[in-house]
């Protein structure tokens, strides 16, 4: 098992995460994601994106055509062991694009790996919510 000192660093990194997203930092998500080949990114209803920079990109057309985005999270589970940690979030987000806004609630996991003792975000998977 992990300390606390993991899950407090996990929860700032996934914290962070959203930080980036909702104020369209890309600098920020830069300093979050494992650079490598090996990271995934599946947006919802959407493909799997392999390696940092095809998911940069997406992240980068994102932040461009969003006006504004907004972001609220409620982390339903965490756990950690060693060098990975996952975390489940139901996330809400609300996207303004040219005067319109949408309103998306989908459920998350980022899973996190730690690489010379930082977190890094290696994957992301969110998925709409169906009403």
């Amino acid at each position: 098992m992990s300390d606390s000192s993991d899950k407090e660093a996990v929860l700032a990194a996934n914290q962070a995460f959203y930080d980036a997203f909702s104020s369209k930092d890309l600098r920020g998500m830069n300093l979050l994601w494992w650079q490598g080949s090996t990271s995934l990114c599946i947006h919802p209803g959407g493909k799997v994106l392999k390696g940092w920079e095809t998911i940069r990109d997406t992240w980068e057309s994102i932040f461009r055509h969003s006006d504004s985005v907004e972001i609220e999270i409620e982390v339903v589970k965490v756990e950690i062991d060693q060098s990975l940690a996952y975390v489940v979030v139901r996330e809400m987000v609300l996207q303004s694009s040219r005067g319109r806004k949408v309103k998306a609630p989908s459920i998350a996991t980022n899973i996190f790996q730690k690489m010379a003792q930082k977190w890094y975000l290696v994957h992301h998977h969110g998925s709409p919510i169906m009403r």
